[in-house]
């Protein structure tokens, strides 16, 4: 049975147009990354579930794929998870993934983007990551906002937009 969302209480948060929550964060290279390391620059920041599952391998591998094409076109990608950096790092060198990771394992950036919510599956309800991506343009305002992802083929949308902004 697939997993559930309930709706998110703050998602206007995250309205195209709005400046986008600051963040900093350990990332895979065991540096801090945060919102200002990207100014002039689009960033998308890709949220997802748990390191080393299907979906999120399967989205991981997508963005990496596209890496060259999205530098092309003056974004940059990072993916956001709670997991730890250890988890982090054994992730991307498994997949050989070309794109930075962070973690935030006490939610705060999770919840300042309304991705880290109420969770439901098989009857239990759990708190967890809603794959969730947003496109931030260079201004440091949200361009777009993809709620739910479903991974076939968002990479190659998430492009297109980012080409467009």
């Amino acid at each position: 049975m697939p997993v559930q969302s309930l709706p998110a209480k703050d998602s206007k948060r995250l309205a195209p147009g709005a400046k986008a929550p600051a963040f900093s964060l350990p990332d895979d290279h065991g540096t801090t990354v945060s919102l200002n390391d990207f100014a002039g620059r689009k960033l998308v920041l890709y949220f997802y579930p748990r390191a080393d599952t299907p979906g999120c391998t399967k989205e991981a591998i997508d963005f990496s794929r596209l890496r060259a094409s999205f530098s092309r076109a003056g974004t940059d990608i990072l993916g956001v998870s709670a997991d730890p950096v250890p988890a982090l790092d054994a992730f991307k060198a498994k997949h050989k993934l070309g794109i930075a990771l962070a973690s935030d394992e006490k939610h705060r950036m999770l919840k300042a983007y309304g991705v880290w919510q109420e969770k439901s599956m098989y009857g239990r309800k759990f708190k967890g990551v809603v794959r969730t991506t947003v496109l931030i343009g260079p201004d440091q305002r949200i361009a777009r906002v993809w709620p739910k992802v479903s991974v076939a083929g968002h990479a190659d949308e998430v492009l297109a937009a980012a080409k467009a902004v």
